[in-house]
């Protein structure tokens, strides 16, 4: 009997001590939810909530006519919230009258699944209720504001689940066209050219607010001014950069890359008076043959070769050590000095002849003995007369990345007894393209050395905020003396007969002064082995007026069959000088554009067209015509008589019968035919080349012609 009462003491103790533990867990829970749920729902809230950054819409950069050069557009990934209380309402009522109607709009936009099988996919999300279903990514502007106009979106996020996390991303509407110069801005890469230069205005101040994050990780931005902060835009920039003439650079570079299989290539156009530069193209060869703007050679110090011989030519006028009309042994080709011989590019077999016809055939003999005769007891006085040119110093240019040039001083140990010479024709030393540029634009600016700039302004909402303007590095490079003999020099080296740019540049309309310029280029530990040639030509047009000046520097692919400067760079340059003549260069005279000097045409044409228009092409073009007859008449003839443009009055006396209108635009001939009744019918583009109902056949209203086009 004590055993059991014992027993049963113990057990009725458990119990009790089980009821006042469930009480206790009862109470503390009520505590919880009614006393302290407030407290506890903000400790919540603090751990699932955080201030995130808010980007800052980067600034676009333009071109100087005002097209994108670099801009941001926004991107959108879509994910829909299943477990959003307002498309759960009423036990999903919402969702079930939408997702028909959705999965159709839906498969019509994106076009990547049917509405079965995105009612399907959407259904399923909603049964499992995914709060971070990935619907799309990477949706453009334009998808983006369709699809919000889509049943269940429309009505915003909280009732439908919709979330759009939104990016930008950088673009270059024009590809390769300068686009290493105007840099990259990308996830996870360097930013270089304009991007990295300028990041600081383009890329404006980041803003913040307060997110919410749900199951999934997405974050729900919350109403929160107190710790809002908005964004303030990047500032645009407006660039020197000139798209035609950019797209003239890169377009003559390219050809004449793919053509001789060249490694590398640079183009550089600046305007004389400003130094904005107009154009850089940078091409290099990739593993697969193609060609892109992979790197800025317009910034990369090289052994210029002959172009240099400016620098020296300028230097022994400068010092008077020289006259133009000096005498100079080339001794056929080749001079020994020092142990080591200096060769003329190409076998001439001269001797004497002047420091202006040494420079203007490019003879590094000629050069190497006039620069160690004038400075071999003091080269000291040479290498300064560089540095007072600030050859030894970087362009300044608004580029990141540029590399300092080098030129080497007597006394370091880079310094031989053969230095010398061999730095008069552009040896021994390493210069930029850029760099060339800017003394070619110097001397074309009668001394003037302009620093080379890229960005015209800074622009906030449209208005310009601040404008860069051109900056004078140096007044004058040398006396007048020297400056008007190494023009001559750069006009003979393209007009004289003995000059290396003379076959090339005979046939062009207007003056050009330039250098030809090759050089044969290290490869590495191989060293000259492998005979890889930098052709360069520099100059500036037209000679007599100049307004730009341009830079071309190749190097070509190991033992390349073409490599000389006149027949790889010159072309180049060429093509480009040409061009921008006909479309930009005008007379001082007239504000008309100035195109080549016309020569007689001897080509058969004839259209037919309206008066009006003719007149107004006729004088846009600046072309003289004669006129025959001619009246306010509505309709012109154009032919050539006695290889001169001429118009003449073109009647329809009777339209009972088919006119001509072969030979008429599209336009013309429509108006023509319609307005003789006729009913037209069309195939080809162009102008009229046949029409079914030959010349003077009657005609009636209602019949059909057929207007075949060439």
């Amino acid at each position: 009997m004590e055993i059991k009462r014992d027993i049963l003491w113990r057990v009725y103790l458990c119990y009790i001590i089980v009821i006042l533990f469930c009480v206790v867990i009862l109470g503390k829970a009520f505590i919880i939810q009614q006393v302290q749920g407030k407290y506890w729902e903000s400790m919540s809230d603090s751990l699932h909530q955080k201030i995130v950054d808010i980007e800052a819409s980067r600034g676009t950069i333009y071109s100087a006519d005002g097209q994108m050069l670099s801009t941001s557009i926004p991107q959108f990934d879509v994910y829909i919230d299943f477990g959003a209380d307002g498309l759960r309402q009423k036990n999903g009522k919402r969702f079930r009258e939408n997702v028909d109607s959705l999965s159709f709009a839906l498969a019509g936009l994106f076009g990547d699944a049917s509405a079965a099988e995105y009612k399907r996919m959407l259904t399923t999300g909603f049964r499992d209720k995914n709060r971070y279903f990935p619907l799309k990514k990477k949706l453009g502007y334009r998808q983006y504001q369709i699809l919000k106009t889509f049943p269940l979106v429309r009505q915003g996020r909280n009732k439908s689940g919709f979330i759009a996390e939104v990016r930008n991303i950088r673009l270059n509407p024009y590809q390769i066209l300068a686009y290493r110069t105007i840099g990259l801005d990308r996830e996870n890469s360097q930013k270089v050219g304009l991007e990295q230069t300028y990041d600081t205005i383009l890329k404006g101040t980041i803003g913040r607010r307060l997110v919410r994050y749900i199951a999934g990780g997405v974050g729900v931005p919350v109403d929160d001014d107190a710790n809002q902060i908005d964004p303030i835009n990047g500032k645009d920039i407006v660039t020197t950069l000139d798209t035609h003439i950019q797209e003239i650079t890169e377009e003559s570079l390219m050809k004449m890359m793919v053509s001789n299989e060249a490694v590398q290539g640079t183009a550089i156009v600046m305007e004389v008076k400003t130094g904005q530069v107009k154009a850089i193209a940078n091409l290099g060869r990739r593993s697969d043959g193609n060609y892109w703007e992979d790197f800025n050679y317009a910034l990369t110090p090289t052994e210029p070769g002959s172009t240099f011989k400016l620098a020296t030519m300028l230097a022994l006028l400068d010092d008077h050590k020289i006259t133009l009309d000096k005498q100079v042994n080339l001794e056929g080709g080749r001079w020994t000095i020092n142990k080591r011989t200096v060769y003329d590019s190409e076998e001439h077999g001269k001797n004497q002849v002047t420091a202006k016809e040494a420079l203007e055939m490019s003879s590094n003999v000629g050069m190497a003995k006039m620069v160690y005769e004038a400075y071999g007891n003091a080269p000291s006085a040479y290498v300064n007369k560089l540095k007072a040119l600030q050859l030894d110093q970087k362009t300044g240019t608004d580029l990141a990345g540029e590399r300092p040039p080098i030129i080497f001083a007597p006394g370091s140990k880079y310094w031989s007894a053969t230095t010398l010479p061999w730095m008069a024709f552009g040896y021994n030393l390493l210069i930029s393209p850029m760099r060339t540029t800017m003394l070619y634009n110097a001397v074309a600016n009668n001394g003037v050395m302009m620093r080379p700039y890229l960005v015209n302004s800074v622009m906030e909402n449209g208005a310009v905020i601040k404008q860069f303007e051109p900056h004078i590095i140096m007044d004058s490079l040398g006396s007048r003396y020297a400056l008007k003999g190494v023009k001559e020099c750069l006009e003979g080296v393209c007009n004289e007969s003995e000059g290396t740019g003379y076959t090339l540049m005979r046939d062009v309309p207007f003056r050009v002064a330039g250098k030809t310029g090759t050089a044969l280029v290290a490869n590495g530990t191989r060293g000259y082995a492998d005979k890889i040639y930098q052709s360069s030509f520099a100059g500036y047009f037209p000679a007599d007026n100049p307004q730009y000046t341009c830079v071309v520097v190749i190097v070509n692919k190991p033992h390349a069959a073409k490599f000389y400067g006149a027949s790889v760079a010159g072309p180049v340059f060429k093509e480009i000088a040409e061009r921008l003549y006909t479309l930009y260069v005008r007379n001082e005279n007239s504000s008309k554009p100035s195109y080549y000097n016309l020569r007689k045409d001897t080509t058969g044409y004839a259209y037919e067209a309206y008066a009006k228009d003719v007149k107004a092409i006729m004088g846009g073009l600046g072309i003289d015509y004669q006129s025959k007859g001619v009246s306010d008449g509505n309709w012109w003839n154009v032919y050539n008589e006695n290889q001169k443009p001429t118009v003449s009055k073109r009647t329809f006396e009777t339209l009972k019968t088919m006119p001509k209108v072969t030979g008429m635009s599209l336009k013309d001939a429509v108006y023509v035919c319609e307005n003789a009744g006729l009913q037209v019918s069309v195939s080809g583009r162009g102008r009229v080349n046949e029409q079914s109902i030959n010349i003077g056949n009657p005609i009636a209203r209602g019949q059909i012609i057929h207007l075949n086009l060439n």
